[in-house]
């Protein structure tokens, strides 16, 4: 099965779903910034089309409303998302690095936590040599 892809909104849904846990789309609905909110017949319709993308799945009924799950994990669609990004950038962390250094977004702590994470798993690191 391919990954499903997100757009903006079915991302803030997802959000919700994984923060709440098992919810009800009025749940969802009403978990989201007031501000800009959508309306509730929209999160419905958004989170039909997550349930066709099998990102979420129907694991109950209350009354005359389904409550739903994620049923891909935040870690597993952030990762598929960097992949998805990194491609942008030709597949090279480099040029990705450069740019968020360049935009005030990436710091030395930033770095350095990096290099931490880089030497504590040797095997996950590209290019170390022995």
């Amino acid at each position: 099965m391919a990954f499903p892809k997100l757009g903006r909104l079915e991302l803030q849904i997802m959000d919700a779903l994984w923060t709440l846990g098992p919810a009800t789309v009025r749940d969802v609905q009403e978990s989201l910034p007031e501000a800009g909110r959508p309306a509730y017949t929209t999160v419905l319709t958004v989170v039909s089309r997550l349930e066709a993308k099998k990102a979420v799945r129907r694991v109950d009924k209350i009354s005359n409303a389904y409550v739903f799950e994620a049923a891909v994990t935040r870690r597993a669609t952030q990762s598929h998302m960097l992949d998805d990004f990194v491609r942008l950038f030709g597949g090279r962390m480099q040029p990705l690095m450069a740019q968020l250094i360049e935009a005030g977004q990436l710091t030395l702590e930033d770095i350095q936590e990096a290099e931490k994470l880089l030497r504590e798993q040797p095997n996950k690191g590209k290019g170390k040599s022995s």
